[in-house]
């Protein structure tokens, strides 16, 4: 480990909403940090919120003697209550109060966590809107912006605000130069908190029976933002969503080294029908859809069917290109794989629909991206709900 390198500490629980806990994870690593993700349960393995399976790297129990420069709660429930009730945890916070080193949290953690552990009193702090009369009854001075700093603590609000919480936690680690080098690489939103849009061409009815039925796969070195804010998004919006790994192993290790669950091996549902599939980037995991056979012929069968399917980050560059899947599509991608495009008129928006096809940038993009999915689906005001209960 270098001298100057940072270590954080990030507790996960059975319920921790995954988004935040995935964002915090990648831009903090992205950032330089040695990051130690550490369950509060019995085992590493634990299931948070919206089905999604995450493995932390060590059990807390194992670690609570370790200095960190900082600790940073994610929230989601039962996950809050959860890190509220650890004792070993809440130590391991006070002591770090104590010592003058950095603690943080989101969502309904800075109203459950730190201040039931008696560190908010007087100082400024926010937190999920539900939670705000909770955190002023801990003596907080409850604020409502995205991100709040007072001292020695940060605090933020949900979902749609975890980047630009986590570049702050960047920021006050390692100064403002590396958290703007690492919004830069993320292509974060311009205008947080604003209504999100995206570029229509071709307006086409995304039709569904029932409820629709979504693959979002994922491999070796996908890009976990990408991947979670998919599927937490659209199992919000109640589309049944099936993640599936491509390779041997259910469980992936992402591009940040996040480790993640899937439900199934994708030649188990090979020759299953969706009513969309949708792929997350980072550039090696992108590489790797693309020599999968298997998942090429079932986007082709898509792309035949006149079905809709969807790329972000470099899947659009290294899946759709090569394979004819954007032929007469506007798209867009990463900026780093842009010029891999044949058609450059639309790689600088953010989230392009051509017809049946949706692409995207980055991971600070991805939200926009799943929201603009759900809208396809189920109309812009159930989408502009989801935006708003995830503060975007």
């Amino acid at each position: 480990m270098a001298p100057s390198t940072k270590t954080v500490l990030i507790p996960i629980a059975h319920g921790t909403e995954p988004l935040e806990a995935v964002a915090m994870i990648t831009v903090l690593r992205r950032g330089g940090a040695d990051v130690t993700v550490a369950s509060v349960e019995t085992q590493v393995g634990v299931d948070a919120c919206h089905g999604i399976k995450m493995v932390a790297d060590t059990l807390l129990s194992d670690i609570t003697d370790s200095i960190f420069d900082l600790i940073v709660l994610p929230g989601g429930l039962p996950g809050g209550e959860t890190l509220k009730n650890c004792k070993p945890l809440e130590n391991m916070v006070k002591k770090q109060d104590t010592d003058g080193r950095l603690n943080a949290a989101i969502c309904c953690a800075p109203a459950l966590a730190l201040g039931t552990w008696g560190l908010l009193k007087d100082k400024k702090a926010t937190g999920y809107p539900v939670f705000m009369e909770k955190l002023a009854a801990t003596c907080a001075t409850a604020s409502e912006s995205r991100v709040e700093i007072d001292g020695r603590i940060v605090t933020s609000r949900g979902p749609g605000t975890t980047i630009e919480f986590s570049l702050t936690l960047v920021e006050q680690l390692y100064g403002k130069e590396k958290a703007d080098e690492v919004s830069s690489i993320l292509l974060v939103r311009p205008n947080p908190g604003e209504e999100y849009t995206f570029t229509e061409l071709n307006q086409t009815n995304w039709s569904f029976e029932d409820t629709p039925q979504i693959l979002v796969p994922i491999t070796e070195d996908s890009e976990e933002v990408e991947a979670i804010a998919l599927v937490d998004i659209l199992r919000r919006a109640k589309a049944n969503v099936v993640i599936a790994a491509v390779g041997n192993s259910l469980e992936v290790v992402g591009t940040q080294k996040v480790k993640l669950v899937a439900e199934v091996l994708l030649e188990e549902v090979a020759e299953k029908s969706f009513d969309l599939i949708v792929l997350p980037g980072g550039l090696n995991g992108a590489q790797k859809f693309a020599s999968c056979e298997t998942l090429v012929n079932m986007l082709k069968k898509q792309a035949e069917a006149d079905k809709p399917y969807g790329g972000i980050c470099a899947s659009p560059a290294y899946v759709f290109e090569p394979n004819g899947l954007l032929k007469g599509k506007k798209a867009t991608t990463h900026p780093r794989v842009s010029d891999k495009l044949s058609d450059q008129s639309h790689i600088d928006h953010r989230v392009v629909v051509d017809g049946n096809v949706i692409t995207s940038r980055a991971p600070g993009t991805a939200m926009e991206f799943s929201l603009a999915i759900v809208e396809k689906f189920y109309g812009r005001e159930k989408a502009l709900q989801l935006a708003k209960a995830t503060l975007v």
